[in-house]
């Protein structure tokens, strides 16, 4: 297999958008769709991406050595040992993100100082 070039997506942008947004239940559900080589190079793909790092582990975590190996060699072992280490960062959700505040006054104030 090749390893995907650094533009090309090895999935379609609605499942990569989908595996993003899932929850981990989810996420193991959708990854088992994706054929085994498909899936090494999807978690190479992301793993070079920071926002999708944690993906790109999580996935990672569902393949074999070999497998990462076939696909980003001496990257996919280190990858796989990032995977296995347990301490796989946590998934961005979009429910915890803060949400937006408007200001609730002047955005500016105009002092008269009193002096000519």
């Amino acid at each position: 297999m090749a390893v995907p070039s650094e533009d090309d997506c090895p999935v379609s942008d609605s499942l990569l958008a989908s595996l993003y947004r899932s929850s981990p239940e989810g996420l193991s559900v959708l990854v088992a769709t994706v054929p085994i080589g498909t899936r090494a190079m999807l978690a190479y793909f992301c793993s070079r991406r920071a926002h999708l790092e944690p993906l790109g582990l999580a996935i990672a975590n569902t393949c074999s050595p070999e497998e990462l190996y076939d696909v980003a060699g001496r990257a996919g072992w280190s990858l796989f040992e990032r995977a296995q280490a347990g301490t796989l960062p946590e998934l961005p959700r979009s429910k915890r993100r803060r949400g937006i505040t408007l200001a609730s006054g002047p955005l500016r104030l105009d002092f008269d100082t009193g002096q000519d």
